[in-house]
């Protein structure tokens, strides 16, 4: 089974042009996945390969165009580059004889403004070793002739794995003691891909799972049934925040409840920032611009989260003519007409790439939020439905 996007170690690639930065990929890959030149300017795009690079485990390796390339192209493809800093958990800068120019010392920089940490590949020793006595994290090699590379660049990589890789965070099992019974409310709608359920729920019943917890799985229809069945009621109620409105007129008060979309707010975001973002619903005006952001592309269906249920709960909480704008994809558009941000549950990517995205928010002055605290503000149980968190 393909591990996802959003549950591997994303490490990004740069240096100049032909200092070795796809060979280096090629030759931890063990495949030629990106083309090698000695045109400058062979790689035009950000290029990215998934493996499992034991004992690492599962990786995506992002080759980023050079950062000095002089092609005509050249503004565009840097553009590209420095968007994927968004995203990468791990930076990689290759540099040769050269040393450390005007470009990796600028790259460096912005590895420490984002909290990045890097690893610094000299490479072409085999031509001069210009030592870099300055820095921490550096390997000399040369890509071309080092038998043992790929051992000694996996042996750096481990040094620098952040916390969060290695010991990766609960979805829901730090809210509950273990032999605890939680249900988990799945509605089987259009959004439900054929013979499966989507990506949060099936990520939190192994999280509970692995908690040793006591999961019961229903649909809403079944969800009243199922709570008179148990003989203690549950620890905890998790929905689909479609159906958050139903869900909390059968659970009683005094159970703990919340959806999916919101534990990934925490999970993926920042639970806080998003419940203030969710209050300046209130202050939202006839004419005002909100912006839902999607992290993947999908095909919309006739009553999709993002572009129909929510703009209709939006509309007629606030009773007011909302001008409701989708963008899909990793790239973040020019924000600064939004009164709002919307973004979905971010299974589909890292945390990192969600705080972004909540700092940019910010420097900006806009609130942002998610769907399902969005939801559940809407049909006014949102403090219930993060109150959980509050107790812990």
């Amino acid at each position: 089974m393909k591990t996802l996007k959003s549950m591997r170690l994303q490490i990004g690639v740069f240096g100049r042009t032909n200092v070795g930065k796809s060979s280096l990929v090629n030759r931890i890959t063990n495949q030629e996945i990106s083309i090698v030149s000695d045109i400058a300017g062979t790689t035009t795009d950000v290029v990215e390969k998934s493996m499992e690079l034991l004992p690492v485990g599962p990786v995506t390796f992002l080759d980023t165009a050079g950062l000095d390339d002089k092609t005509e192209l050249a503004q565009k493809r840097l553009e590209k580059t420095f968007k994927t800093l968004n995203r990468i958990d791990i930076g990689i800068i290759v540099t040769d004889e050269n040393g450390f120019t005007d470009c990796e010392k600028e790259l460096a920089e912005k590895f420490d403004e984002l909290k990045i940490p890097y690893l610094i590949v000299v490479n072409k020793c085999d031509i001069s070793k210009k030592a870099l006595t300055d820095r921490e994290n550096v390997l000399y090699t040369s890509v071309k002739d080092d038998e043992n590379l790929v051992f000694r660049f996996k042996n750096e990589l481990v040094k620098l794995l952040p916390e969060d890789f290695v010991n990766p965070p609960k979805i829901a099992g730090d809210l509950v003691p273990a032999k605890s019974t939680v249900i988990l409310v799945i509605p089987i709608d259009k959004e439900a891909p054929k013979g499966r359920i989507i990506l949060p729920q099936v990520q939190t019943l192994r999280d509970l799972l692995d908690s040793d917890c006591l999961v019961y799985t229903v649909k809403e229809t079944e969800l009243k049934q199922a709570v008179e069945n148990l003989k203690i009621p549950p620890t905890l109620v998790i929905t689909d925040s479609q159906a958050f409105k139903q869900v909390s007129e059968i659970v009683p008060d005094d159970i703990p409840l919340t959806s999916f979309s919101i534990l990934f707010a925490r999970l993926k975001g920042d639970l806080n920032t998003f419940a203030k973002g969710a209050e300046s619903i209130e202050n939202l005006k006839d004419g005002d611009k909100v912006l839902i952001l999607e992290s993947c592309t999908h095909h919309a269906i006739e009553d999709d989260i993002g572009r129909v249920k929510i703009p209709n709960l939006l509309r007629k909480k606030t009773g007011k003519n909302l001008i409701i704008e989708n963008f899909s994809g990793h790239d973040f558009p020019d924000i600064k007409d939004y009164k709002l941000i919307i973004h979905c549950g971010a299974c589909m990517t890292n945390r990192r790439e969600v705080l972004s995205r909540i700092l940019t928010a910010e420097k900006a002055g806009i609130p942002i939020t998610n769907y399902g605290i969005t939801i559940s503000y809407c049909l006014g149980i949102l403090p219930r439905a993060i109150r959980i968190f509050q107790t812990k």
